[in-house]
């Protein structure tokens, strides 16, 4: 599988498994995606299936440097104390001495917090520290805008490795990927296709059957083709290994302009400034 080269050197995976709202049997789920051929699995603190995940991963029998397995800091972690803790337990559940990379999920935001600057830099203090050690390979964030990176930028020591973000046609975010670029930041799609929503939009299925290709596929080249790297979820074993395994093409200027320009039929309405969790 293709590698994008992160910012320290690391490499990550084009296309990942994502697990969000996977809790019940994501055991065969993972299986299912371990088989198809994925090697980087993407879960976080709050989805509650990083156990889960560690008992597949074992019962799969893969050797752990093949893998690329990343987690998040939860907002009720966003402090050196709770980092550490949080980083403790996604090591236990997911059986694995190493993370490959760790994020924090969300931003503290301005509307929660007349402190947000210091909360996210505590944090990120704290995933340093443990980047540092060795513990996590890479370090980035999640659902950060353009003021959070600003911010953070300020006072961090190490530049976000990757910035995981809402990304998909309609919805691809121009502002935030085009800082990130210029900061050496890998910018990652979660809900690239709009958690299924984008599935049932007439003008995404006109352009995917002129391609040949189902709606699900065209919105994971349309992420491959920006430059980003991919997380697409699904629980069908068919889908599964066709998200990963397609043959790749290239969808045309003037489509992907039309897809970027698509209407938002697929955007979950999260604002990372304004989200009050």
């Amino acid at each position: 599988m293709k590698q994008v080269i992160l910012n320290n050197g690391n490499e990550i995976p084009e296309i990942g498994f994502g697990t969000w709202q996977t809790a019940k049997g994501v055991q065969e789920t993972v299986k299912s995606a371990l088989e198809a051929g994925y090697r980087h699995i993407d879960t976080a603190d709050i989805y509650g299936n990083e156990a889960e995940i560690g008992e597949a991963i074992e019962a799969f029998g893969i050797d752990r440097k093949e893998l690329y397995l990343t987690t998040k800091i939860w907002n009720s972690n966003r402090n050196s104390i709770g980092v550490k803790q949080s980083v403790e337990q996604s090591l236990k559940k997911l059986k694995t001495d190493y993370l490959d990379l760790l994020l924090i999920h969300w931003p503290a935001n301005e509307k929660q917090f007349e402190n947000w600057k210091s909360i996210n830099a505590e944090t990120w203090k704290a995933m340093e520290e443990l980047y540092k050690s060795g513990v996590v390979k890479s370090i980035g964030v999640s659902n950060f805008l353009v003021p959070h990176l600003k911010a953070l930028l300020k006072t961090a020591e190490v530049i976000p490795a990757v910035n995981q973000i809402e990304f998909h046609p309609g919805y691809t975010q121009p502002e935030t990927v085009e800082f990130c670029r210029e900061e050496g930041i890998v910018v990652e799609a979660w809900s690239p296709i709009g958690s299924g929503r984008l599935l049932k939009d007439e003008d995404l299925k006109d352009i995917a059957d002129q391609y040949g290709v189902s709606p699900a596929i065209l919105c994971i080249q349309f992420c491959l083709q920006s430059g980003v790297v991919v997380l697409p979820k699904s629980e069908n074993p068919e889908n599964i290994k066709n998200n990963l395994r397609f043959e790749r093409f290239k969808i045309s200027e003037s489509d992907m302009k039309a897809l970027k320009t698509l209407e938002e039929t697929g955007f979950s309405g999260l604002n990372p400034g304004t989200v009050d969790f």
